[in-house]
C-alpha cells in the first residue's frame, strides 16, 4: 500500500495524453519521457475512487536520443502524487525493453507512446511490463496556479504610488 496514493488508476485524462502525443512527435526522431502524475477522479467530478492520471510532468535535464531517454533523478520532485511514467519509441514498438522493465518499478503504470504518435499508438504497462488497459477519459482538469500571485497582483506593485509623485517619480 503506498502512503500517499492508495487507490486504483481508473484512467488517463484526455488532455494528458494528447500532451503526451504531441510532445513525443515534437521530440522525433528522439524519444521523449515525462513522469505521469494522479489526481483524485472524485475531484475531477467522477463519481468514483480511484486515481486519473491528469499531467505529465517534465523534468528539467532530461537527455534523449534516438534509442533512450535519460531522466536527471536529482531533478525529479519529491511529489505525493506521482503514479508513473510514460515515454515514446521512436520505432514505434509498443512493448517495453529491458531498459524500460528496469525503471518500471517506480510508479503504478507506465505508457509508452510509439510512432507516428496517433490517438492509438499507445499502450499502458503495469509495473512488471504486463499490458493493461487504461481508458482515456474526458475530464475537467481543474486550472493549476503556478504563482500564488497574479497579474493585478504586479501591476499593483508596479504602479506608482503616491509618495513616487512627491518625489518626482520612480527612480532607476
Amino acid at each position: 500500500m503506498r502512503l500517499f496514493r492508495n487507490s486504483e488508476i481508473i484512467g488517463i485524462a484526455e488532455s494528458a495524453l494528447t500532451f503526451a502525443l504531441e510532445s513525443s512527435r515534437d521530440s522525433h526522431p528522439n524519444e521523449y519521457m515525462g513522469l505521469l502524475r494522479g489526481e483524485d477522479a472524485r475531484k475531477l467530478g467522477l463519481d468514483r475512487s480511484g486515481t486519473v492520471l491528469s499531467d505529465v510532468l517534465v523534468i528539467p535535464g532530461t537527455e534523449s536520443n534516438p534509442v533512450s531517454a535519460t531522466v536527471k533523478t536529482s531533478m525529479v520532485p519529491n511529489d505525493v502524487s506521482a503514479a508513473g511514467s510514460i515515454h515514446s519509441h521512436p520505432n514505434g514498438v509498443l512493448k517495453p525493453s529491458d531498459a524500460d522493465l528496469a525503471t518500471f518499478g517506480k510508479g503504478d503504470v507506465h505508457i509508452i507512446v510509439g510512432a507516428p504518435y496517433e490517438r492509438g499508438d499507445w499502450q499502458a504497462f503495469d509495473t512488471e511490463g504486463d499490458p493493461i488497459d487504461l481508458p482515456v477519459l474526458d475530464v475537467e482538469l481543474p486550472e493549476k496556479e503556478f504563482f500564488d500571485f497574479t497579474q493585478a497582483d504586479i501591476d499593483r506593485e508596479l504602479a506608482p504610488s503616491e509618495e513616487d509623485d512627491r518625489d518626482g517619480g520612480w527612480f532607476f
